[in-house]
């Protein structure tokens, strides 16, 4: 289907499909094994100059928005999921800072990110504060000029391999989530170090670690907008972000669905490929009808967001919610389709599916998002 991108928007998809392709599809089942972070591929995304494709022009990066930065994650994702994590987590990272950012917190941190000199990742997921992220416990008091922060943060994704990390904090218990206020912490800060790296189930070229802060101070001035502020600039972050979510289980679903497809044209039974099998065909129908639509969703929802609406939190959830359940029976398929071989760890497809489970669950799960869409359909229908 034809979503008429510009030029450089079809330049953008194009080169990140090469680099997934070129690069990432021949090392995706190693690093799967070996749980490792993928420096190298931030390189030649760097030197590719995609690294800043979602910050304005003025900071080093291409002027896009989170469309752009759904395409590249799209593509990656269509080699590996994991891997195209640190990308699409350093977006996670930044969008705090963009969106709330002062003009010298801007011009200090972006331009290295949209270089790729520096990757970001976002600390607000805490061990009781997961789907309720109300319940934070990290706390930072102001003392003097510096915030001094104590606690931890569960589950970050490029925890440990970031430079910069946007981190939510309680300032004021009493105000409940009103009293909860944001800050960049840069990782080389006294106080701030990283729990072990988790053993995942997927996504395992993806770093996931604990941050911990142990009276970290950090500068006054690395308060994100003002004191409170914290858990509208995460919501809104999230908002922005989780299209970008969708565009990773896009990817793999559309990265499974291929290796099914050229599965079924070399595997022959009774005499004859398996594609020629009408149950086989069904299969692969009902894939590209999942992929397609889903794909549509995304992309509107992402131009949707770039065309400067106010609100978009139901569409996000949406797009999240249908490309990740996608990605899931899109890969159980796959694998139903290939077999027993669907099944070995030599064969990429397991690995996608494993990959496809997480989408389903990061950045607000999906029995939350339908929480989200439900209250927003509400709200909307009971101002008519």
């Amino acid at each position: 289907m034809d979503y008429f991108l510009t030029e450089e928007q079809q330049m953008i998809k194009e080169l990140a499909a090469k680099i997934a392709d070129e690069k990432i599809a021949p090392i995706a089942i190693e690093y799967d094994e070996q749980g490792k972070f993928p420096h190298e591929i931030i390189k030649i995304l760097a030197d590719s100059d995609l690294c800043g494709v979602y910050i304005a022009e003025e900071y080093g990066g291409l002027g896009g928005g989170v469309f752009e930065m759904s395409l590249v994650v799209e593509q990656l994702s269509r080699a590996c999921g994991g891997i195209s994590l640190a990308f699409a987590g350093t977006g996670l990272g930044t969008f705090p800072i963009i969106l709330f950012g002062n003009e010298e917190q801007k011009k200090k941190y972006l331009p290295d990110i949209a270089s790729g000199k520096k990757l970001a990742a976002f600390g607000l997921t805490e061990a009781n504060a997961g789907s309720d992220a109300a319940g934070i416990q990290t706390t930072a008091v102001l003392a003097g000029d510096e915030y001094v922060l104590n606690g931890t943060k569960q589950w970050i994704t490029n925890g440990g391999e970031a430079d910069v990390y946007t981190v939510v904090a309680c300032t004021n218990r009493s105000k409940g989530a009103r009293g909860f206020s944001a800050f960049i912490v840069e990782k080389d800060t006294p106080g701030f170090t990283f729990g072990k790296k988790e053993n995942k189930m997927g996504i395992r070229a993806s770093c996931t670690r604990e941050l911990v802060f142990d009276n970290c101070r950090i500068p006054r001035e690395n308060l994100l907008s003002k004191e409170g502020m914290g858990f509208i600039v995460a919501m809104k972050t999230l908002d922005r972000t989780r299209p970008g979510v969708a565009a990773q289980a896009l990817g793999i679903a559309q990265g499974a669905f291929e290796e099914a497809v050229k599965y079924s044209k070399q595997r022959v039974q009774f005499g004859q490929p398996i594609s020629s099998f009408q149950a086989i065909q069904h299969m692969m129908a009902d894939m590209a009808i999942q992929i397609e639509a889903s794909r549509a969703l995304v992309y509107q929802t992402c131009k949707f967001i770039d065309s400067g609406a106010k609100n978009f939190s139901k569409e996000s959830a949406m797009a999240k919610v249908m490309a990740s359940d996608t990605a899931m029976k899109v890969t159980t398929d796959a694998i139903q389709v290939m077999g027993g071989y669907g099944y070995m760890k030599e064969y990429p497809i397991e690995k996608k599916m494993r990959d496809a489970k997480i989408t389903q669950i990061y950045e607000g799960t999906n029995q939350i998002q339908r929480n989200v869409i439900a209250l927003e359909l509400i709200k909307e229908l009971a101002g008519k």
